[in-house]
């Protein structure tokens, strides 16, 4: 996982920590909202992917929780998440494309896009 930050963090031109949490707030709305058992098994070829998916969802269970229901859910909860962070729209496309490349060379192409074929929107950006 430490790779995949340090590519997105150089890619993108963002810190580290910050590449560290865009990375697991996107794995947690992954998990949150994509179906099961593709998640599953995806994430159990990706290292470090279930790991980074439950401390990002912790983090959004604490404080940030009602205002993050405020903002909606989906894609756009997400998208609020990452711009929360100081991502542009540019870095969060950035940081999308490097974090399912990685997935992709880890899982496969095919676990990739079964896995977000089950989230509505979110092939568009495969």
């Amino acid at each position: 996982m430490e790779d995949l930050i340090a590519r997105i963090s150089a890619t993108a031109g963002i810190e580290p920590d910050t590449a560290r949490k865009a990375v697991g707030a996107i794995l947690a709305f992954l998990r949150k909202d994509g179906p099961q058992d593709q998640i599953d098994d995806l994430f159990s070829r990706f290292p470090g992917a279930a790991e980074a998916a439950a401390a990002a969802g912790a983090e959004q269970r604490g404080m940030l929780s009602g205002l993050m229901g405020m903002m909606g859910g989906g894609l756009m909860g997400l998208a609020a998440r990452l711009s929360g962070l100081g991502l542009s729209m540019a870095q969060m496309q950035e940081v999308g494309r490097l974090l399912f490349a990685y997935a992709e060379e880890k899982a496969g192409a095919e676990r990739v896009r079964a896995a977000a074929a089950g989230i509505p929107g979110l092939s568009q950006f495969l």
